[in-house]
């Protein structure tokens, strides 16, 4: 889930030992790429299903090709292709009986129509429940460093808690959770993981579109199909049994019928007095059964071996998944083809994997990841930064794409959120070459920072920047971006319209990609370890681990 962004890192001012120009990238060949990738034909690389060997055979095929090794699990004393990722996967069997009870009279709810309930990821296998009562929590939040608690000491077993998206700060961009940019506290993956922790029975988010920072068509085409988790221990410590967003009209129907104002209880929600509220005489109920079971799945791994430090490694990364086939669009189109999301960045991948197999040996190993899951809550990522295949702490940092623009070169670009690494200069630096100039995140509210593989690094300290595509078009200007990416946002993000246009340019892709590849190159060349901001909350993650370094 993500706006048209892609991830970079930059390293601080250092001697180089290896310089040159950047190579170039062929726009034809990222263009047939994506094409292939997103065709009909890998019915939207979604993960466990045929498409996955589809996929790994075509990611794999291609990086043999481009001159690379593969860098995976070890087989027989040989590292393989891939990585296997075992994962839950959990899928609601037939259509489940969701139902909201106000005042005695029963509203049946459809799914993906005013609801959107996923798949249990607890481990349950059945869902058999009757009139839970319905606490209002404000946006969820209990962080104890800002002095804000939105449960204060209510008890959630066996209710289930409605809840505010994004951060307390939203509306008003100023307060206690950094202003308009979002926190993880804004995002609905930590409500879940907070409602699972208060002990709720489960946790209805209600959408809006602005401070969700989209529609509600990606809601329901991201959250009623199969779900996957990493295999937890204990899965009902990270999930409440019933995870799921509602319709604002919902939202508000209920908090009416309750004798309560939706919009005066979400301005209290804004505050640290704020205590949560009882929805008097309403209950929910749902009724389903669930197929579950552990699957494997498989992360992609290419590699170009250092020659002075083969121990220590930069990483590339961008997911290959999508979300398959699900609900039809207007059209009857049922096959989810993402072709910007992500079929760009795995081309990316493999043709940064062609330039650096080409170029002189770097001094560090390069590693080219294509993970899995990335649309079931950045699960390859975080199977791989939990059970790492190269240290995290020799991994100087890591340079994810996702989501590239496909379209001419922009002036401009952009990181997601607040990097804090203290390296920003140095890509400000290589843009620069390129005539590029940097804007801030235009979007900071929409959390970008937490919606991408590289954060998975980042919460373990690895040094991890994002870095976005530019939306003051060359051809068009800042006018033509907007216009694409609202285009993109409205009518294709996580919707069968994701699909190859035959206008698509990737010239700007081809430029940016110049620019990814210097960064890393550099990185790979030289004995820096870029570090986060002391400011930041990474930095003691990192240091932690500086001995390591040594």
């Amino acid at each position: 889930m993500k706006r048209l962004l892609f991830a970079t890192l930059a390293m601080s001012a250092c001697s180089v030992v290896l310089a040159a120009s950047p190579p170039t990238f062929s726009p034809k060949r990222l263009s047939a790429e994506d094409r292939t990738l997103s065709s009909d034909a890998f019915a939207g690389r979604g993960p466990d299903t045929p498409a996955e060997n589809k996929t790994i055979n075509y990611v794999v095929s291609q990086m043999k090709a481009a001159g690379l090794q593969p860098g995976g699990d070890i087989k027989h004393g040989k590292r393989t292709w891939t990585q296997a990722v075992p994962l839950l996967r959990s899928e609601i069997i037939g259509a489940p009986m969701l139902a909201i009870d106000m005042s005695g009279k029963r509203e049946t709810l459809t799914q993906g129509k005013e609801i959107a309930v996923r798949a249990p990821m607890d481990g349950s296998t059945s869902v058999a429940i009757v009139n839970a009562p319905l606490v209002f929590v404000g946006y969820g939040v209990k962080a104890p460093e800002r002095r804000w608690d939105d449960f204060k000491g209510v008890d959630l077993h066996g209710k289930i808690a409605v809840v505010l998206v994004n951060d307390p700060d939203f509306e008003t961009g100023k307060g206690d959770f950094g202003g308009k940019a979002m926190t993880y506290y804004g995002r609905w993956t930590y409500k879940y993981e907070e409602a699972a922790r208060q002990g709720a029975l489960g946790m209805l988010v209600v959408h809006e579109t602005a401070p969700a920072s989209y529609g509600w068509a990606t809601v329901k085409n991201s959250n009623i199909n199969t779900m996957f988790d990493i295999v937890r221990d204990k899965p009902s410590a990270e999930h409440p049994q019933v995870e799921g967003w509602i319709q604002r009209d919902l939202a508000v129907a209920m908090f009416k019928h309750a004798g309560l104002d939706f919009d005066a209880l979400k301005k209290q929600a804004q505050t640290r007095a704020f205590k949560p509220v009882l929805l008097k005489g309403e209950s929910f109920s749902a009724n389903f059964k669930v197929d579950s079971s552990v699957i494997t799945s498989h992360n992609i791994v290419g590699r170009v071996i250092g020659s002075k430090h083969p121990d220590q490694t930069v990483i590339y990364s961008a997911h290959w998944d999508h979300l398959g086939v699900g609900q039809p669009d207007a059209k009857g189109d049922r096959i989810y083809n993402g072709a910007v999301d992500n079929a760009t960045g795995t081309a990316a991948l493999i043709e940064l994997g062609r330039a650096f197999a080409k170029a002189p040996q770097p001094e560090r190993s390069v590693v080219f990841i294509n993970v899995t899951a990335e649309e079931k809550g950045l699960l390859g990522s975080e199977y791989y930064a939990s059970k790492p295949l190269y240290p995290l702490a020799t991994t100087a940092g890591v340079i994810n794409m996702d989501a590239l623009d496909p379209h001419g070169p922009a002036r401009n670009f952009t990181i997601s959120g607040s990097a804090r690494l203290g390296l920003l200069d140095d890509l400000v630096a290589e843009a620069k070459k390129h005539n590029m100039v940097y804007t801030p995140d235009p979007k900071p509210e929409a959390g970008h920072f937490f919606r991408s593989d590289h954060f998975s690094f980042a919460k373990r300290g690895v040094p991890a920047i994002s870095f976005g595509s530019g939306n003051d078009w060359v051809d068009g200007g800042m006018a033509a971006g907007k216009a694409a990416e609202d285009d993109y946002v409205s009518k294709r993000y996580h919707q069968p319209g994701d699909e190859w246009q035959a206008s698509w340019a990737f010239t700007g892709m081809a430029r940016d990609l110049q620019v990814l590849y210097s960064v890393g190159s550099d990185l790979a060349n030289s004995d820096q370890w870029p570090n986060w901001s002391r400011d930041s909350e990474f930095r003691a993650t990192r240091d932690a681990s500086a001995a390591e370094r040594k």
